[in-house]
């Protein structure tokens, strides 16, 4: 099975127990991150175009909505109907000018220059091919147009890593497997932040797929970051 089609099925699972075990887990510390990636996402008064990517159940989606402008529309986009489908409702529920569709990162739906803007909160490291995916996102953004993207870390502090480590491969599955009745989706959302790319090697491969301008920024002792790059 390939990776997307396992990572469909993962987050369809764990899906209702999602929303609940993420704030858990991350002790609601993501908010202030997401909080932080809003404000370079709409940081004008005009009316914007923005994609979600790996929107999930929504979170991100509602948050940005709430802050653009009027006028503004933002379309997620996801591998899993599962998660999607929570997502759907909660846009219903806050009333925001928002869409969900069930697509692909690597072969986005959408005309060459169609977005202001990009954002992807904690789902780059699930892309199948990496590269791909950042070279399809940067096809879909309009010229000057600008990328966001969040995502899990580890941190460069011997013991915090060491601290860290700790909490992710031992009592994150543990807790994770307990509530959705699903360890190994738990054992393998860690196991995807220790393979991502440390930060100078991303920045590399967002420079190489077209992005410019390309920056990033650490938060809480470096278990987060923040990447920008422009079109």
């Amino acid at each position: 099975m390939a990776k997307k089609e396992k990572i469909r099925s993962l987050f369809d699972n764990i899906a209702p127990d999602y929303d609940k075990l993420n704030h858990i887990l991350s002790m609601n510390i993501d908010k202030s991150w997401r909080r932080k990636a809003v404000k370079r996402i709409v940081d004008v008064p005009d009316p914007l175009q923005i994609l979600d990517v790996a929107c999930g159940t929504g979170d991100f989606t509602i948050e940005i909505a709430k802050a653009a402008a009027s006028g503004s529309l933002v379309t997620g986009v996801d591998l899993s109907e599962g998660m999607m489908k929570i997502g759907r409702e909660k846009i219903s529920a806050a009333g925001v000018n928002a869409v969900m569709i069930q697509g692909d990162c690597e072969e986005l739906p959408f005309e060459t220059g169609t977005f202001d803007r990009i954002s992807v909160a904690f789902g780059v490291r699930n892309f199948e091919h990496l590269e791909k995916g950042l070279e399809e996102m940067h096809r879909v953004l309009k010229p000057s147009g600008r990328c966001v993207i969040l995502e899990l870390s580890v941190p460069s502090n011997s013991f915090i890593r060491w601290c860290y480590k700790l909490y992710f491969l031992k009592i994150l599955p543990a807790i994770g497997g307990m509530v959705s009745g699903d360890r190994g989706a738990y054992e393998y959302l860690p196991a995807s932040v220790l393979k991502f790319p440390a930060p100078d090697k991303f920045m590399k491969m967002m420079e190489d797929a077209g992005y410019r301008n390309v920056t990033h920024k650490g938060f809480t002792l470096g278990i987060c970051r923040m990447y920008i790059g422009e079109k």
